[in-house]
């Protein structure tokens, strides 16, 4: 996975025992691994840092290989290479020798592949960065990390007829503020239909609905780069999306487990099992 075997690697991988599903669970943005070199160059305290980190959410996704399935982890974090965006969304703002151009509103943001910013549009440095350190992020993490999921892909594909990638987020309380009343605490996109088949996304709904909580659908995320690039519905590729509120499970200041972590914990092994089960059936009996 690297030529540097000094650097630790881009993702931990847990393989089921045997493969009972078309269901593979990834988390692109739990990674806790933050490079010395970003420690030492960054303007912000490890709290702020951490704040675009997923915490704890491969945690409460370690029963997936029990249960049959897959589980891809990233081991580096959002705010040194963002897995969820494309290979193309650099920043000129942040890359030196980078030749400027028309940004996507992503991009412009700070939000491109190699951030420039966390939550709260908090720049991250000073200045700028060399173009060769960004290249070499993205062939250290995004290119093996994509790698393996494209292979994940391919093998549920071939095994199942079909591939269900349920691509794990949270979200801070303070996205779903606006939303009053109406506030999910799980939010799932499919962009509209695009990446995933309908029935297939109800059946998904369900399994958080049962378990009590308020779910959307795509507002207010309906997907990015993951879902557009691997969610081909037609072809038997399907990508969900889940965005988690970190209310019901992290003290959200401290960046630590809450009392209810455990709970929640729970709500979540039987949510998977749920979706594990729901992989292994022929699609059109999801769809029944």
């Amino acid at each position: 996975m690297s030529d540097n075997p000094a650097l630790p690697p881009p993702f931990r991988l847990i393989r089921p025992a045997a493969l009972r599903t078309a269901a593979i669970f990834a988390s692109p943005h739990s990674g806790a691994h933050y490079p010395q070199s970003l420690r030492d160059r960054t303007v912000l305290d490890m709290v702020r840092l951490r704040s675009s980190e997923d915490a704890f959410v491969d945690q409460l996704l370690a029963p997936v290989p029990r249960l049959g399935a897959p589980l891809l982890a990233a081991e580096y974090p959002r705010a040194w290479v963002d897995l969820n965006r494309g290979p193309e969304e650099l920043d000129s703002a942040l890359i030196a020798g980078l030749e400027r151009s028309n940004p996507s509103p992503r991009v412009a943001a700070g939000l491109g592949v190699i951030p420039r910013v966390v939550s709260g549009a908090r720049a991250i440095y000073r200045g700028k960065i060399p173009k060769i350190e960004a290249e070499a992020r993205l062939n250290h993490v995004w290119h093996p990390y994509h790698d393996q999921l494209t292979a994940l892909m391919v093998e549920a594909h071939g095994k199942f007829g079909h591939a269900i990638l349920l691509d794990i987020h949270s979200m801070p309380s303070e996205a779903l503020d606006s939303l009053g009343h109406r506030r999910p605490q799980i939010v799932l996109g499919d962009r509209y239909g695009a990446s995933a088949d309908r029935a297939l996304m109800r059946e998904i709904e369900l399994a958080f609905s049962a378990e009590g909580l308020s779910v959307s659908r795509n507002s207010p995320f309906a997907g990015a780069y993951i879902a557009q690039r691997y969610g081909r519905p037609r072809e038997g590729y399907h990508v969900v999306q889940v965005e988690i509120d970190r209310a019901l499970y992290m003290d959200q200041e401290a960046i630590t487990p809450s009392r209810e972590f455990k709970a929640f914990a729970a709500v979540m092994e039987r949510v998977i099992a749920k979706i594990v089960t729901l992989g292994a059936q022929p699609l059109r009996h999801a769809a029944e």
